[in-house]
């Protein structure tokens, strides 16, 4: 079972932000942030409408990374609005449950605020305090600078190129795989 302590935290824009674990009560609202997100940035793996998820899905999924103890999808929010969303999934096998992935998004927004480096913050505490997960890694668009001065300004390093991982309006385009060791 998940065990992830909620925080506070005022942003570099004075606004009041609360880190926390995604209920199956949020399925609804994360399906909203998602389609959002998907239009504000060429970041993510998926564009407008390509996230398909029905609500019940969402639900369900929700339940299972709730239920599992080297699983993670937290949300950030200002107010009611879902402003960041980190989801982590370690492995299923006894020899890969140690080490997993994380993607992570930022309303445009929000970006520079230091939302995305309190969600960080956030995953590295549950790992560490969960002794289960030994290595977080990621992907990241290898010119995705802000993104990767992030990354590395908490420990991780990049352990290999990815190309040709997307192909977004006629170019290919790379990633870094990049890694920490807890």
């Amino acid at each position: 079972m998940s065990s992830f302590e909620s925080s506070e935290h005022h942003i570099k824009n004075g606004q009041h932000l609360v880190v926390r674990e995604a209920a199956s009560s949020d399925a609804s609202h994360l399906l909203v942030y998602v389609e959002a997100v998907s239009s504000e940035s060429d970041f993510l793996t998926f564009g407008t409408g390509e996230f398909e998820l029905s609500t019940e899905e969402e639900e369900n999924y929700l339940r299972k990374c709730h239920q599992s103890d080297n699983i993670l999808y937290i949300i950030s929010l200002v107010g009611d609005d879902i402003v960041s969303a980190l989801n982590f999934a370690g492995g299923h096998r006894s020899r890969v449950r140690h080490s997993g992935e994380f993607c992570m998004s930022v309303r445009k927004d929000y970006w520079g605020l230091g939302v995305g480096s309190k969600m960080l913050d956030a995953l590295i505490q549950w790992a560490r305090e969960g002794q289960i997960i030994t290595k977080i890694n990621l992907y990241v668009w290898t010119d995705n600078a802000r993104a990767i001065r992030l990354y590395e300004a908490n420990g991780f390093v990049r352990e290999g190129t990815i190309t040709k991982a997307i192909f977004l309006d006629g170019q290919s385009h790379d990633h870094f795989w990049m890694g920490l060791e807890l």
